[in-house]
């Protein structure tokens, strides 16, 4: 079993920059790729970044260029900077981390980020 805790969230102004981090515990190895979703009143979960086992990245189109993934796998943390923010980044942002041969999925509670314009 994997835990996720995220924090970082908060209320910030159109144009700001907040940081996002989530640190995994309990049994953390072989982790496959740890990433950021986010999830906005009405709307389905959606993938914001991810980056993989060996630092690869990946972006939704929404978020490249203001967004910056970044952790360690193996040590099981993740960041996500996020500038030049937008009220439509608005949303509940969760932490995900995928585990062993069958990617087993594991959630943090999610953390609230509230962009006004």
């Amino acid at each position: 079993q994997v835990q996720l805790v995220e924090s970082g969230g908060g209320l910030v102004q159109a144009g700001g920059s907040l940081r996002l981090s989530c640190a995994a515990s309990g049994n953390i190895q072989r982790i496959n790729a740890m990433a950021w979703y986010r999830q906005a009143p009405g709307t389905q979960r959606e993938l914001v970044a991810r980056i993989s086992y060996g630092g690869t990245t990946n972006y939704a189109d929404s978020v490249k260029g203001r967004f910056t993934v970044s952790g360690d796998n193996a040590k099981g943390t993740v960041y996500l900077q996020m500038n030049s923010l937008k009220p439509e980044d608005t949303a509940v942002y969760y932490c995900n981390a995928t585990q062993g041969r069958f990617k087993t999925d594991y959630w943090g509670q999610g953390t609230q980020v509230t962009v006004s314009s």
